[in-house]
């Protein structure tokens, strides 16, 4: 976990609120993100986690204006992203960056890693001339690889050897943010942990703030220093990593902890088994749209949708049965 303390006075480096993504279709409208709000502070690692298809990287995807959103606000700094014309958003591109997810599909196949490298750098007039060579193999270097790589293709690399490229394109450009949408999770297990090694180096050396996206909550608690855990593109819980992960409040934060590998097998832990999938964003559950798998739903889950409520420093709870559930020791 980064080495950087949380303050509450700090400024975010990113503030989204109220952040509605939306894809209409012929038979109903898809909320992917639904009245999204959160902050990232400047050099902090936010780890973004859920089960496949709450909308984790179509929120980051949304905050870069790779999907364009249907409302509310990403504010880098004191500027609205969403407000921007093409243009003006170009110009925020250096500072934004994202890793992607499948590091075999993220690389042109017909571009050496030189070009690709070289690609990200005269985008935005950076190291022109007798500088550029240097400074691909500086970034190689960086990421683990030789120099000499920059003349080969993609296909000639493993998969965390793509990804490792992937990252020194993000860095190219010196991004103040970045996204990371799972970058890990097309990975064998082993090269993993190089992988999440190599990214924490970065973010240290660099100063970098990273939004890091991933399903894998383990993954979440060695990295990041806030964690924010979404369910069919709503917030269900937030807040610093170490009190979400000693005791997280909302039944679903709860229900994903259950599935994760503990090390030691001689400690226990209280299993919850979801019963279904999650449903259809299409046609969502009124009220909090965990309740239909929640383990703990009441009539009153069903009536209105829970607002964002402290249980703690920066740390916030979407339930409406949290004070309850605290009191009979249930969460």
């Amino acid at each position: 976990m980064s080495t950087l303390a949380h303050t509450s006075s700090e400024a975010p480096l990113l503030s989204v609120k109220n952040l509605e993504t939306y894809f209409p279709l012929s038979h109903g409208t898809v909320r992917a993100v639904d009245g999204v709000s959160f902050e990232v502070r400047r050099g902090t690692i936010v780890g973004l986690v859920g089960e496949s298809g709450s909308g984790k990287t179509t929120l980051g995807r949304s905050i870069l204006r790779l999907v364009e959103p249907t409302g509310g606000e990403a504010r880098f700094e004191d500027k609205d992203l969403l407000t921007l014309s093409p243009r003006e958003m170009r110009a925020y591109r250096r500072r934004l960056q994202i890793i992607f997810q499948d590091p075999y599909s993220s690389l042109n196949p017909r571009m050496r890693v030189g070009a690709i490298l070289a690609e990200a750098l005269d985008t935005h007039g950076l190291a022109k001339g007798s500088a550029r060579a240097p400074r691909i193999a500086e970034l190689l270097t960086r990421v683990g690889l030789s120099p000499e790589h920059a003349k080969r293709f993609p296909h000639e690399f493993s998969g965390g050897q793509r990804q490792r490229i992937g990252i020194a394109r993000a860095l190219a450009v010196e991004p103040e943010l970045i996204v990371a949408d799972e970058p890990v999770s097309a990975l064998d297990v082993s090269v993993q942990a190089q992988i999440l090694n190599l990214m924490q180096e970065l973010q240290k050396e660099f100063g970098l703030t990273m939004l890091f996206v991933a399903h894998d909550l383990s993954v979440v608690e060695y990295l990041c220093d806030e964690v924010v855990v979404m369910y069919l593109g709503r917030i269900m819980e937030r807040g610093p990593s170490a009190q979400v992960y000693s005791r997280p409040r909302h039944p679903y934060t709860k229900a994903l902890l259950a599935t994760a590998p503990i090390p030691d097998p001689t400690v226990k832990r209280e299993r919850i088994i979801l019963k279904g999938d999650i449903p259809s964003p299409l046609d969502p559950p009124s009220g909090c749209v965990f309740r239909t798998r929640c383990p703990y739903a009441a009539p009153i889950c069903a009536e209105n949708r829970p607002p964002d409520e402290a249980v703690g420093l920066d740390h916030f709870v979407a339930c409406v049965r949290k004070d309850e559930l605290a009191t009979s020791g249930e969460l």
